[in-house]
């Protein structure tokens, strides 16, 4: 069992990195091959980078790198990431910042389509899978994904209208300063940006899952020691086996299923889940700040 666990955890680990390597990829090309040349402006920090780098070098002539701007303006957010996500989110958000700011320099800009139009969706696009992904599996891309990642779990909002509202400066700067024309293109590409990310990211959301399971208090202990979720256990027979197992259903928000996912399977390599989505849930659903309040007094008892 502890080989399987440490396997587990090292694939985990291995997801982890290859989705920051690909998130710096897809970031840098959209900007430098897409939004960049075309005066077109993404959503959060990487925004607000380009509008900086874009205002030194046409009205000071003075020319610093995007991705050198993305890493500085990350540093003061990621000190809020580390305070209300948790150090394991904030080194792994980072990492990615890191990531996207050395593919930035090193990827040249070189203009694919010069239609604005083409330009704004394609960079919107791979700015969300790219932030969607990260999000997905515990971590964000750092900036804004980080504020609307804390603002979500306290105000249960969807991150993209967050992101989106977050993201109105961005518009406002880029007609302001360039052109109206380009507000108007930063509009779709952050629009398909926040789509994007709600359809790979939908942590507003709640499901039920249905764990069956042969190590009962195993998986329960494991679970309380990640998420702050009720839990109602039911007798079940599997009817190939025919042996007795157990069914934990509980309710949980999607942002918390990767969670759940490596706390079942950390004690029982074997464990069967079912996830269905859920409509409504009525009655006490803590929110992240509630349950962050719980294990620390939990600790404090304990």
């Amino acid at each position: 069992m502890g080989n399987i666990t440490e396997a587990y955890r090292k694939n985990e680990l291995f997801k982890q990195i290859l989705i920051i390597i690909f998130t710096g990829l897809a970031i840098a090309v959209g900007l430098n091959m897409f939004l960049i040349p075309a005066n077109v402006f993404s959503a959060g920090v990487n925004g607000i980078a380009q509008l900086i780098s874009s205002t030194l070098g046409e009205m000071f002539g003075i020319n610093i790198g995007t991705g050198i701007l993305i890493f500085i303006l990350n540093i003061p957010i990621a000190i809020l990431g580390w305070i209300k996500l948790g150090k394991s989110s904030t080194i792994l958000s980072l990492l990615t910042v890191l990531s996207v700011t050395i593919m930035t320099i090193f990827i040249p800009e070189s203009q694919v389509t010069d239609n604005p139009l083409m330009n704004a969706i394609v960079g919107g696009v791979l700015t969300g899978i790219a932030v969607g992904m990260t999000m997905k599996y515990g971590f964000s891309t750092g900036g804004m994904d980080i504020v609307s990642l804390v603002l979500s779990k306290t105000t249960g909002r969807s991150v993209g209208s967050l992101m989106f509202m977050i993201n109105l400066f961005i518009i406002a700067a880029a007609g302001f300063i360039f052109s109206w024309e380009s507000a108007l293109y930063t509009i779709i590409s952050i629009f398909c940006t926040t789509q994007v990310v709600d359809k790979i990211h939908t942590s507003h959301q709640k499901v039920t899952a249905f764990i069956m399971t042969g190590k009962p208090e195993e998986v329960i202990f494991s679970i309380q020691q990640e998420i702050v979720r009720g839990m109602t256990m039911l007798p079940g027979k599997g009817v190939y086996t025919r042996k007795d197992v157990s069914v934990i259903m509980m309710v949980i928000s999607r942002y918390e299923l990767y969670d759940l996912e490596q706390a079942v399977y950390n004690a029982d390599a074997n464990a069967f889940i079912n996830i269905l989505p859920t409509q409504n849930v009525y009655g006490q659903f803590w929110s992240q700040d509630d349950q962050k309040k719980f294990k620390a007094e939990r600790k404090e008892m304990s």
